[in-house]
């Protein structure tokens, strides 16, 4: 087991290598996507997963409050998984 292995996010196709675990909000706000609160309650910062649902952690109270599903999603609320992940705004 390596001991930080990245997931790949990529916006614009553009490619930002995160760490396993981590939040998206950083890389999401640095490439563009609007943001506000940053607590899952405005809905600012909704993003499409074009590709790589899976590999993102499961749906938050806040998402799931706000009509959010896989494919739509609260940039400030992701965790990625691993992989590779796809996302518009």
């Amino acid at each position: 087991m390596t001991a930080n292995t990245m997931g790949k996010l990529i916006i614009d196709n553009i490619e930002h290598e995160i760490p396993e675990g981590a939040q998206i909000s950083e890389v999401c706000e640095k490439s563009g996507v609007p943001f506000s609160c940053n607590s899952g309650v405005c809905g600012t910062c909704q993003i499409e997963i074009l590709e790589g649902a899976d590999n993102l952690d499961e749906l938050n109270q806040e998402e799931q409050d706000l009509g959010m599903d896989r494919n739509n999603r609260l940039g400030c609320q992701c965790k990625i998984k691993g992989g590779v992940v796809k996302v518009t705004y």
